[in-house]
């Protein structure tokens, strides 16, 4: 390129060249840090949000499916074949088969006399085997009892597993059996696969996680990691583990940093197993998409400048030509060799011209640098515009946390507020209220009969039915599974209480389902009373009333 060849670093045109192009790479690579610390804090924040969102649904749904085996144990040893009569009736190994084809989690379920013995078991597995020594046995002579995570001991020769497996583990759930006068004539018993709540665990976490390499742990309170298998004893859960209580950057003990996630399993069960549901994902996966944005603004920066450059080196040379020649004729007439040669006098105002020239490109880097503010202007209200779809995206967020995906009633967690609150008018001005436990009838059968697509359109319609047969001051909700909850506010007398249940039960019975044809609803009605020390008062008779019409052949309503 010739001008390279006459380019000098001493020159007018060469410093002007240099300084130029340097301010403009120095400039703009500033520019480009800066927009990228700005993304790192908020793609950091985005994807820990994301993390604590993932296992805080997670560890809501295991809690949930902990206290739900917990209740139905309790509710199985309520059975008349368990309460009264011989434990050793064949019958009773018919009832706990039964319950165990209706919850495949569930590996074994047993009954025990006083001294360990097991009477009856799904199978007849351990039966006339002692398990006086087992920690599930001990402890449910007095009181329920949930079991940490175990290797099976007795069963683990009795069921198979697949080869190159992880071992089988086991939950125990385990309650006391009672005659009339309290005494203790056994210990019902079961034991849950741990892959159950692994599965429970694992189905929350979105498809795309493997892809962003998010990893699920299982840990204890001590931080020793219970799932997955192969890490239990080559991983600990870091010291620090918790400093934060949305998320965190940790150094793991393979060195590298994880933006990590943790939340508690808070399952209120009789036992707290003070478990807790680990997201991680590799620091760098999180924050690849900040690297890329860098790596693009300082090759944007380099190319712009060197552009920036060529531009002043051409528009020095312009303005310096009259000057050079001004210079060669001081020379000349330094020199003093030959007769100066002068612009003429048509070029004599290109001086003037100079003037005009230098103030041009006083309005072109003015001009440039309007420019970049605009820019910068430009960006801070995309800053701002992100940071409120941010916040209208944490607003739906909240929203979801309070209302039920599936067939859009208010969730649980919405529920027992407004139970809690409920309660708390009772005792304030005596206003009472009802609660209504809705369950529907046989719906393991129509999910295994239909597909769950056409489980999920019966929740759905029954959500719509329950919405139309209850006035705009009722609190309807989805409780959990199949179960719904109605909770009648200023409710006068259980008669009025008995009218809105019968009113849901001929609805339900009258309406058509698609796929499915026709269905019924069991319900359980329970009034709040002053003397209730809780709200869990009015829940439990609501749900021995829903159990009752159960027991009763279904498709009706009962009051406690």
């Amino acid at each position: 390129m010739p001008w390279l060849s006459r380019f000098s670093p001493s020159s007018f045109r060469g410093r002007l060249t240099l300084w130029f192009g340097g301010l403009s790479l120095a400039m703009l690579v500033s520019v480009g840090f800066y927009l990228g610390k700005i993304a790192t804090q908020e793609l950091a924040d985005f994807g820990g949000q994301a993390l604590q969102n993932s296992a805080r649904s997670a560890a809501d749904l295991l809690a949930t499916n902990l206290r739900e085996r917990e209740k139905e144990i309790r509710r199985m040893r309520e059975l008349a074949l368990l309460q009264q009569g011989s434990l050793s009736n064949p019958q009773v190994r018919l009832a706990l088969e039964q319950r165990q084809r209706d919850n495949n989690e569930y590996a074994w379920i047993g009954v025990t006399d006083s001294q360990g013995l097991v009477l009856q078991a799904t199978g007849g597995l351990l039966v006339g085997q002692q398990v006086a020594q087992r920690p599930w046995f001990q402890t449910a002579r007095t009181a329920p009892y949930i079991g940490d995570v175990h290797e099976a001991v007795l069963l683990s020769r009795l069921l198979s597993t697949e080869t190159g497996k992880e071992p089988l583990r086991f939950i125990d759930f385990a309650v006391p059996l009672l005659d009339g006068q309290g005494r203790l004539r056994g210990v019902l018993g079961a034991h849950a696969h741990w892959t159950w709540v692994t599965r429970t665990v694992e189905s929350v976490v979105t498809q795309g996680a493997a892809k962003r390499q998010v990893q699920v742990l299982i840990a204890d309170r001590a931080g020793n990691i219970l799932y997955p298998f192969q890490l239990m004893k080559t991983l600990r859960l870091p010291e620090a583990a918790g400093a934060k209580p949305d998320y965190e950057v940790l150094r793991w003990d393979d060195g590298a940093d994880y933006l990590t996630s943790m939340v508690e399993v808070r399952a209120q069960t009789s036992t707290e197993l003070g478990w807790r549901i680990v997201l991680r994902q590799p620091l760098e996966v999180a924050l690849e998409p900040v690297y890329t944005l860098r790596r693009q603004l300082l090759l944007f920066g380099m190319l712009t400048a060197l552009v920036f450059t060529f531009i002043a080196y051409r528009f020095a040379a312009r303005i310096s030509r009259p000057i050079e020649e001004l210079a060669r004729a001081v020379r000349q007439i330094e020199q003093r060799d030959h007769t100066p040669v002068y612009p003429a006098p048509a070029k004599i105002a290109e001086i003037d011209q100079l003037n005009r020239s230098i103030q041009s490109m006083t309005g072109s880097l003015l001009q440039n640098e309007n420019e970049l503010e605009a820019l910068n202007a430009s960006l801070e209200q995309q800053v701002r515009e992100r940071t409120e779809a941010l916040s209208l995206a944490n607003q739906e967020l909240e929203r979801l946390a309070t209302v039920d995906a599936l067939t859009g009633l208010n969730n649980r967690g919405r529920f027992d507020s407004r139970l809690l609150e409920s309660q708390q008018l009772l005792k304030r001005s005596g206003r009472g209220f009802g609660l209504i436990l809705i369950d529907a009838d046989h719906f393991k059968q129509i999910n295994d009969g239909h597909g769950h697509q056409a489980g999920d359109e019966v929740l759905r319609q029954l959500g719509r039915l329950l919405k139309q047969c209850t006035r705009i001051t009722d609190f309807v909700a989805r409780y959990g599974g199949e179960e719904f909850v109605v909770l009648v506010p200023d409710l006068q007398n259980e008669e009025e209480g008995l009218a809105v249940a019968e009113k849901i039960r001929r609805a339900v019975a009258d309406a058509s389902f698609p796929v499915v044809g026709h269905i019924t609803v069991s319900l359980g009605l329970s009034c709040a009373r002053a003397s209730d020390a809780s709200t869990t008062e009015v829940v439990e008779r609501a749900d021995k009333a829903l159990y009752t019409a159960k027991q009763l052949g279904r498709n009706r309503v009962v009051s406690l």
